[in-house]
């Protein structure tokens, strides 16, 4: 080979090595290529997000068959930091072991009615300020979407504490929630005596000042939290609603004196939500906007059930998910 073409040949490689690192640079060799997200085999894990709060636990059932569908479980007013109590306290997990959809179940958030609080709790020396609604519909969206998970193909069910947030999700967050189911949910704070309700009960569980919550009684974010209020945003939602009677069924345990005040008091828990419920059930009509009610004739507020009842609202949830 002569010198010349060795030449031609050097500057023919230099040219073709300078391109393809300038296409690599622009992210168009194959090499460089974002791998496609594609969700874990189905089964159960324990995922630690990410948030401005710290650190978030999270559990999570992937779908069955590999879909990007999911539904988020949200727990009650005493949710605690180890378990979601519906995989400890339900049998959720086998109810969609068989569906293709993904089980996101956050751990924590007593008393934080899933909310973004204006600071700290200052009753029980909290040192960081709740931010739910965030992590909900920002930080664990974004994190799951790694996974596959689809930030703009999920439900939200709730009960009690969980209920009323589950509808305030879903109503400011159309694009991400496409159905909301809400069990035995105050879903009319603002009726008389409901603040001073809420605010005992936080003060109960935990010890948390519901003013660093949504600040005085007066405040507008206890309007926008009020799924009375926000009613018309709910327009064209799915909705799956319920509450018992309050009077005590099959599951209802009395053979002990602590098994007859836990009792007694889930009566009174369920009698108050069932006057929400109904009063929520009256203004939906009032609007026009339909909703599937169930108002069991035996129930308390107690888990087995409301794990009849998301039971009977999955076909629904499934079906607004299209899985």
């Amino acid at each position: 080979m002569s010198i010349g073409r060795g030449i031609v040949g050097w500057r023919l490689m230099s040219a073709m090595t300078l391109a393809l690192a300038l296409l690599s640079t622009l992210g168009l060799t194959t090499a460089t290529a974002a791998p496609a997200h594609r969700l874990p085999a189905p089964g159960f894990t324990v995922l630690t997000v990410p948030s401005s709060m710290g650190p978030v636990k999270v559990e999570v059932q992937w779908a069955a068959h590999g879909g990007d569908a999911a539904l988020y479980l949200l727990d009650g007013m005493r949710a605690q930091n180890d378990r979601n109590a519906w995989s400890a306290e339900t049998n959720a997990l086998q109810q969609f072991a068989g569906d293709n959809v993904t089980l996101v179940m956050p751990v924590g958030g007593e008393s934080s009615f899933y909310s973004d609080w204006y600071a700290p709790s200052n009753l029980n020396g909290q040192t960081y300020t709740y931010k739910w609604e965030t992590f909900l519909t920002k930080e664990l969206p974004a994190y799951l979407a790694k996974f596959g998970v689809n930030p703009t193909k999920n439900a939200v069910a709730g009960l009690s504490m969980g209920a009323s947030a589950a509808l305030t999700l879903a109503a400011y967050h159309r694009d991400q929630f496409k159905a909301a189911a809400a069990y035995s949910g105050y879903l009319n704070i603002s009726a008389p005596g409901m603040r001073e309700a809420i605010r005992i009960a936080m003060l109960d569980a935990g010890r948390f000042n519901v003013d660093s919550m949504w600040g005085p009684p007066w405040s507008p974010a206890w309007l926008r939290n009020d799924p009375f209020v926000f009613a018309p945003q709910l327009r064209g939602l799915p909705m799956y609603i319920s509450a018992g009677s309050g009077l005590p069924g099959p599951t209802d345990r009395a053979d002990s004196p602590i098994a007859v005040y836990n009792t007694t008091s889930a009566m009174g828990l369920e009698a108050l939500a069932l006057v929400n419920t109904r009063a929520f059930q009256a203004r939906l009509g009032s609007l026009g906007i339909p909703a599937r009610f169930e108002f069991p004739a035996v129930g308390t507020h107690s888990w087995k059930y409301w794990e009849s009842e998301l039971w009977k609202s999955r076909p629904m949830l499934l079906q607004a998910l299209g899985v």
